[in-house]
């Protein structure tokens, strides 16, 4: 296996799939549609489209974005989305894994494929 695909690998999530009825889910016990315990850990490669924003102040002094990201493998989830001032995420951006060490929060950190657009007034 290439260093490359290697490295792609690690910066993907971990999701589980339901083994009785295939629903795809993300830090659950139990299957949220058939409520099987039977879930079978998977691979994603992490990248998901924003299809809800915010703008939040809770527990920090600065201002963090929180959006949910829906998954191509059937999942929404909430993430933290960087690499752009929080106000400027917008519903439809295309995120990726953060590269490198996860935050000890355990929050799921992803940051922007592509950077704002600046619009001029």
């Amino acid at each position: 296996m290439g260093t490359v695909q290697k490295a792609h690998e690690e910066c993907g999530l971990s999701y589980n799939r339901c083994r009785w009825c295939g629903t795809a889910s993300f830090r659950r016990l139990l299957c949220p549609v058939c409520a099987s315990s039977e879930l079978e850990p998977e691979r994603t490669t992490g990248h998901g489209v924003v299809v809800r924003t915010a703008v939040v102040h809770r527990y920090t002094e600065a201002a963090r974005n929180e959006s949910l990201v829906r998954f191509p493998e059937g999942f929404v989830f909430r993430c933290q989305v960087v690499g752009a001032a929080p106000q400027m995420v917008t519903v439809g951006a295309r995120v990726k894994p953060l590269a490198g060490d996860e935050p000890e929060s355990g929050a799921v950190v992803l940051e922007l494929c592509e950077p704002p657009v600046q619009r001029d007034w």
